[in-house]
């Protein structure tokens, strides 16, 4: 019976291990990422994510192996237009989820290293900035996502 209630905690510790949910350590929490698969031969691709911040902080970054660089950008209407504006931080307060998603926040992944194909995960990292300035970095995966056309977001 004790073996039973000794595993009990590491069948515990090893479920949450495989949902990946963030550690203590980590400034945000990170769902539903996801890249929207480019067209043949577009050297952009926008990812789209929710982020909760744990503390009040900002995100002032997020890189990706398979982009050359990769920018934080705003969209909003102005005038029947819609404008997409780099942004240099998105502030997050405190467990409030921030959405990015189409035709609203999002990162745009820039010249595009290779083809992307639904299905795949890429790893892109977070670059937070919390209250007293200091910096953490969060790596999480994104699936690849095929474009419908009730969504597009042109660039």
């Amino acid at each position: 019976m004790e073996s039973k209630l000794l595993s009990v905690p590491a069948l515990v510790l090893g479920a949450l291990l495989i949902v990946g949910p963030a550690t203590a350590a980590e400034p945000v929490v990170v769902r539903d990422a996801w890249i929207r698969a480019p067209a043949p031969g577009q050297p952009v691709a926008g990812a789209y994510m929710e982020v909760t911040a744990r503390a009040k902080s900002a995100l002032v970054a997020i890189a990706s192996p398979v982009a050359a660089r990769s920018e934080l950008h705003s969209t909003t209407m102005e005038g029947g237009i819609m404008k997409m504006r780099p942004a240099e931080r998105i502030e997050l307060a405190a467990g409030r989820p921030v959405k990015f998603e189409p035709g609203g926040l999002h990162v745009m992944l820039v010249d595009l290293k290779r083809a992307l194909k639904p299905g795949e995960k890429i790893p892109l990292v977070l670059t937070v900035e919390r209250a007293d300035s200091s910096r953490a970095t969060v790596t999480i995966q994104a699936e690849v996502r095929a474009a419908d056309g009730a969504a597009m977001h042109h660039h």
